[in-house]
């Protein structure tokens, strides 16, 4: 937000005592009024850039970070009524496309970019931003009825997500011998290409997949044998009709669960950061874009904890400002 400095009048008081007095009385009031006035003025000038700023935005990318630009464009349309802000979830491969293509101003992505889609903005002369938003932790969801599951190594994962394991009696004997129904986003989510590289050595996800997130949280609740995976905001919506699985990371000696905590400090084996990543051409040449990347990093931290992920240090966000600014 704008912060108005106000700016007083000064007074010259008359030589004589009761005409100085009662002149400064009446200054006084005309000051107040004075200050009061400005003030308004201030406000109104405010009020007038907002509605002065005309222009439109528009972004896609991944489906993760979505609810948290969702909630920052509904609060910046009412500061800025004449900008339109357009926001897709083709996820985060597909929003990338989209940007490299100059589709776009900005991409929304739960994954850093990829040295081939660099090297295609490069190619096509597309200058970008990184700016980090929030933290999540990719969580690992089975059915509420699940009493076997507590907690999963990555190699465990790995048997189940690669194929190996066809029930869960092959990822570790005492489970029962019932077969296992895994489901997983699409390609086009970072989510998938986050969890192929962290579980699977960037090998192929092997499970039912679906471009819809809350068509897999509801795939893993209509299962009893089911298994899922997706943001950690997802799980938050739905925690009462799914169970969350603590994750033994390849260095860990216990299971962590997913919390603000462990996502925040990084204990949690499948944290990861989330992502803006801005065209500094848009940021230089659209002045509603300027405005909007720099009310989306002030308002990002209270935004990523009302979508249920975690918010950033308020340095973290400090330094992206000041980082939009180098840009500008």
């Amino acid at each position: 937000m704008k912060k108005w400095q106000l700016v007083g009048s000064t007074t010259v008081l008359g030589t004589a005592l009761f005409l100085g007095a009662c002149g400064g009385a009446a200054e006084k009031s005309q000051d107040s009024g004075s200050k009061d006035s400005k003030s308004t003025e201030s406000t109104e000038s405010a009020d007038t850039a907002s509605k002065d700023l005309k222009g439109e935005v528009k972004g896609d990318g991944s489906t993760t970070v979505a609810p948290i630009v969702e909630k920052i464009n509904e609060e910046f349309n009412t500061e800025y009524p004449d900008v339109t802000v357009s926001v897709g979830t083709s996820g985060t491969g597909g929003g990338f496309e989209k940007f490299i293509a100059g589709e776009t101003d900005f991409s929304n992505a739960s994954r850093d970019i990829k040295d081939e889609e660099k090297k295609a903005l490069a190619d096509k002369k597309i200058d970008y931003t990184e700016f980090k938003v929030a933290n999540d932790g990719l969580t690992v969801a089975v059915n509420k009825e699940n009493d076997f599951v507590d907690y999963l190594t990555f190699d465990e994962l790995k048997k189940i997500y690669s194929g190996e394991a066809k029930t869960w009696k092959d990822v570790r004997a005492d489970f029962p011998a019932e077969e296992i129904k895994a489901f997983s986003p699409d390609q086009s989510h970072g989510t998938y290409d986050f969890f192929s590289e962290e579980v699977l050595d960037k090998a192929d996800v092997n499970a039912e997949k679906n471009a819809d997130t809350n068509v897999i949280v509801s795939s893993v609740k209509d299962n009893k044998n089911g298994i899922g995976f997706f943001g950690y905001n997802f799980y938050q919506e739905n925690k009462d009709s799914l169970k969350a699985v603590k994750i033994q990371g390849k260095d860990e000696k216990e299971p962590v669960e997913a919390t603000e905590e462990t996502v925040k400090d990084g204990s949690y084996a499948l944290s990861r950061p989330l992502y803006i990543y801005a065209k500094n051409e848009s940021l230089k040449n659209n002045e509603a874009f300027k405005e909007f990347m720099k009310f989306t990093l002030e308002k990002a931290g209270q935004a990523s904890t009302d979508s249920g992920y975690v918010a950033l240090e308020d340095k973290d966000y400090e330094a992206d400002l000041k980082k939009l600014d180098e840009v500008k």
